[in-house]
C-alpha cells in the first residue's frame, strides 16, 4: 500500500521570495482589505470615505457644508467648507501634509495630535485608499489665503502641490474618478444609495447642510436633494417611523443623552403600533451595521429598566416572570448615537464597536433618565408596558402554534406532507420544484400538465393572511401558511434552516390580474418576513401566465402583455383569433404546461432583495391599502430572466 504525500514545490524559498509593497501597491494588490469589495458597496465606500473626513471637520466644529457632485464619466466630486487640509511641510516626511493624507497610508490628524476629538476615519487610511483606488484625483485646498492644488494618478503623485490662487475661504474640495480596472463590475454610482447615506449623516449631525447634486448628463437627468435637520436623531426616528407608515404610541420622541469624560452618547426612541423592532446605532456618526457595545448596552438597559418600572409600580405582580427583550422592543423604533475620542472598530469598514467604556455609559443613562421618563409620564409607561405585555402572550402563543405545527409535520417520525401537495417523484432537492399555486382549479390543471418526475404542486384557497398585520403566533397558526412551511420543510422564523429545503425553485403562480398581484404579494410578504434567505440565496419565483393567445390557422403565440398581443397581430397579418385567458384555472392541462410549467417556454421573474432595509420598507408601504404599489412592486423588484433552467 502506497501513501501519498504533498509534491515539494521546487523554487527556492529565500530573500528574493518575500515581496514588498511600496507606497498604495498593497491596496491596490488587496482592495477588499480595506473597502470590504470592489463591488457596488466598494464604489460607494469611496465616497463615504471622502465624505467622512468632512464630517469629522463638522464634528470639531469647523464645517457646517458639505456638497458631493456625481459628474460624468463616473467623477465624484466631495466639497467642504472646514480649515482645509494643513499644506505646511510635515515634519516627519519632509513633504506638504496634504500629500501625507493622500499618499501615505496611516496618516492623519486622527491619533491623538490634536486634529480630532472625535472621528469616524479611525485608521488614517480614508484618503489615501480612494486615492490609490482611482485612475485620478485631484484635490485642493483653501486656507483662507491662497488656494492648492494636486493631482494623483492610480496613488501616485502626478503634479507637485501648487499655489493657483488667492482667496478668504476655507475647506477641501476632492475630484476622483475610480478605477475601471479595480471596479470592474461597475463605476456607475447609484443616486439614492448616496442620498439614503447622506440623509443618515444630516440626521446625525443636526444643523450640517448635505447636498447631493447628480450632474450626469451622459446617462441621468440632472437632480438634487439637500438634508437639513436642526432636530437630530428625533427627527430621525420621526423619519423611520414615517417610513414604517406605523401610528406612535408616545406622545412625543423620548431622548435621552449623557456624557463622561470625552465620550456622549444620545437616544431617541418611540414606541409603535408595528410589531416589529427598528434600532440603529452609530459611532461618531458611522453606521455600526453589526451593532456593538453602545446598541447591545441600550437594549440590555431598556429591558431592566421597563421591567424595573413594571415591578415598581405594579404592572407586572411578584411572582409575574420578567418581560423579555423581544417582548419589549416590539414596535420599537430607536436611533443610538455615540460619539467617542478612540473609536474601536472590528474592521476598516466599521460594522461593530468594541469599546466597553460606552457601553456603560448608554446603560447608565437609559437606566437613570428612561426610568425617569416613566415616572414622569404614567399613561404612557402604561402603554408601552400593556404592548410589551401583549407581545409577551402572543410569544408564548406562538410556541405552543410552533410546537403545534411540529406535530402536524410529525417531528420525530417521517414527516406527513399537506393534504394538498401533489409531490413530485423526485428526491433530488437541487433537482426539483415547487408550484404554489391560486386555487383547486388552477391546481387541477397544473397537476395534469406538470411533469411530476420534478415537479410539484400545491394549491392553496381562501384568503390570505397578512402577515405584516399579524403577529406571529397568528402566522404560525393560519391554516393557509403552515401547508407551505410544512412542504418546503425549512421551519420559519428563529427555527429556519435552509439546509432542509425540499425544493430548488419555489414557484409562485397566480392570475395575472389584480387579485393575482395581491396573492404574490401576501406570499411574498410572508417569504421575507420568516424566510428572507428564501429570497437572498434566489429560490423564489414568480410565474408569468400569459393573457392572451394570438391564433392564425396552426400558428399561434401567446402574448404576456398588450404590446406583444398587438405585435403578434401585426405579425400574423391580422385577421387573427384572439383567446383571453380569463386566469389559470381557464386553462386546460397542456396549456399550462406550454406556457407556465415547460422549462423550454416558459418565462419566470426571480425575486431578489438587494437591499434588505429597503424591502423593509418597500413591504411595509406596499401592504398597504391601494393596489398600485402592490403592483409596481412586482415590476420593480423581480430580475427579469428567461430560460432559467439551464
Amino acid at each position: 500500500m502506497s501513501i501519498e504525500t504533498n509534491t515539494p514545490i521546487t523554487e527556492n524559498y529565500d530573500e528574493n521570495s518575500i515581496q514588498v509593497l511600496e507606497g498604495l501597491e498593497a491596496v491596490r494588490k488587496r482592495p477588499g482589505m480595506y473597502i470590504g469589495s470592489t463591488g457596488e458597496r466598494g464604489l460607494h465606500h469611496l465616497v463615504y470615505e471622502i465624505v467622512d473626513n468632512s464630517i469629522d471637520e463638522a464634528l470639531a466644529g469647523y464645517c457646517d457644508k458639505i456638497v458631493v457632485e456625481l459628474l460624468d464619466d463616473g467623477v465624484v466630486r466631495v466639497v467642504d467648507n472646514g480649515r482645509g487640509i494643513p499644506v505646511g511641510i510635515n515634519p516627519q516626511k519632509g513633504i506638504p501634509t496634504v500629500t501625507v493624507v493622500f499618499t501615505i497610508l496611516h496618516a492623519g490628524g486622527k491619533f491623538g495630535g490634536g486634529g480630532y476629538k472625535v472621528s469616524g476615519g479611525l485608521h488614517g487610511v480614508g484618503a489615501s485608499v480612494v486615492n490609490a483606488l482611482s485612475s485620478w484625483l485631484e484635490v485642493e485646498v483653501k486656507d483662507g489665503k491662497n488656494v492648492y492644488k494636486q493631482r494623483y494618478e492610480k496613488g501616485v503623485i502626478v503634479t507637485d502641490l501648487e499655489k493657483i490662487g488667492d482667496t478668504n475661504e476655507t475647506g477641501t474640495t476632492v475630484t476622483f474618478k475610480p478605477d475601471g480596472k479595480i471596479f470592474t463590475d461597475t463605476t456607475v454610482y447609484d443616486y439614492d444609495t448616496l442620498k439614503t447615506r447622506l440623509r443618515e449623516q444630516a440626521f446625525l449631525n443636526a444643523g450640517i447642510r448635505i447636498e447631493l447634486v447628480d450632474k450626469r448628463t451622459d446617462v441621468f437627468e440632472p437632480k438634487s436633494d439637500e438634508f437639513y435637520y436642526e432636530g437630530g436623531i428625533r427627527s430621525y426616528v420621526d423619519f423611520l417611523l414615517e417610513g414604517m407608515k406605523k401610528e406612535s404610541l408616545n406622545s412625543e420622541v423620548i431622548y435621552l443623552s449623557g456624557a463622561r469624560g470625552d465620550e456622549t452618547a444620545e437616544i431617541a426612541l418611540i414606541w409603535s403600533t408595528a410589531y416589529d423592532t427598528k434600532v440603529m446605532s452609530f459611532a461618531n456618526t458611522l453606521h455600526t451595521i453589526d451593532g456593538g457595545t453602545h446598541e447591545q448596552g441600550f437594549k440590555q438597559s431598556l429591558a431592566n429598566t421597563v421591567n424595573k418600572y413594571a415591578f415598581d409600580f405594579k404592572h407586572l405582580k411578584e411572582g409575574n416572570p420578567r418581560l423579555k427583550g423581544e417582548d419589549i422592543t416590539e414596535g420599537l423604533v430607536a436611533v443610538v448615537s455615540v460619539k467617542l475620542a478612540d473609536a474601536q472598530f472590528e474592521s476598516q469598514t466599521k460594522a461593530k464597536l468594541g469599546n466597553t467604556s460606552i457601553g456603560k455609559l448608554v446603560r447608565d443613562i437609559v437606566n437613570d433618565k428612561l426610568y425617569q421618563f416613566l415616572e414622569e409620564h404614567p399613561q404612557e409607561a402604561k402603554i408601552i408596558i400593556d404592548k410589551s405585555i401583549a407581545s409577551s402572550n402572543a410569544r408564548e402563543a406562538a410556541q405552543k402554534a410552533r410546537d403545534a405545527t411540529r406535530n402536524k409535520s410529525g417531528i420525530g417520525g417521517r414527516t406527513r406532507m399537506p393534504e394538498k401537495l401533489k409531490d413530485c417523484i423526485s428526491n433530488d432537492p437541487e433537482k426539483t420544484e415547487i408550484f404554489i399555486v391560486e386555487g383547486d382549479s388552477a391546481g387541477g390543471s397544473a397537476v395534469e400538465g406538470r411533469n411530476s418526475t420534478y415537479q410539484a404542486i400545491l394549491p392553496l384557497w381562501g384568503k390570505m393572511l397578512n402577515v405584516e398585520k399579524a403577529r406571529v403566533d397568528k402566522v404560525y397558526g393560519n391554516d393557509k401558511l403552515t401547508p407551505v412551511v410544512i412542504a418546503l420543510g425549512t421551519g420559519i422564523g428563529e427555527n429556519f434552516d435552509i439546509t432542509r429545503l425540499r425544493y430548488d425553485k419555489i414557484v409562485i403562480m397566480a392570475d395575472a390580474d389584480v387579485d393575482g398581484s395581491h396573492i404574490r404579494t401576501l406570499l411574498l410578504t410572508f417569504f421575507f418576513r420568516y424566510m428572507p434567505e428564501l429570497i437572498e440565496t434566489g429560490h423564489i419565483y414568480l410565474a408569468q401566465p400569459p393573457l392572451y393567445r394570438v391564433m392564425k390557422g396552426k400558428t399561434y403565440f401567446d402574448a404576456f402583455t398588450e404590446e406583444d398581443r398587438d405585435k403578434y397581430i401585426e405579425q400574423l397579418g391580422g385577421n387573427v383569433e384572439i383567446q383571453r385567458y380569463k386566469g389559470l384555472g381557464e386553462m386546460n392541462p397542456d396549456q399550462l404546461w406550454e406556457t407556465t410549467l415547460d422549462p423550454e417556454r416558459r418565462t419566470l421573474l426571480r425575486v431578489n432583495m438587494a437591499d434588505a432595509e429597503l424591502a423593509d420598507e418597500t413591504f411595509t408601504m406596499l401592504m398597504g391599502d391601494e393596489v398600485e404599489p402592490r403592483r409596481r412592486f412586482i415590476e420593480e423588484n423581480a430580475v427579469f430572466a428567461t430560460d432559467l433552467d439551464i
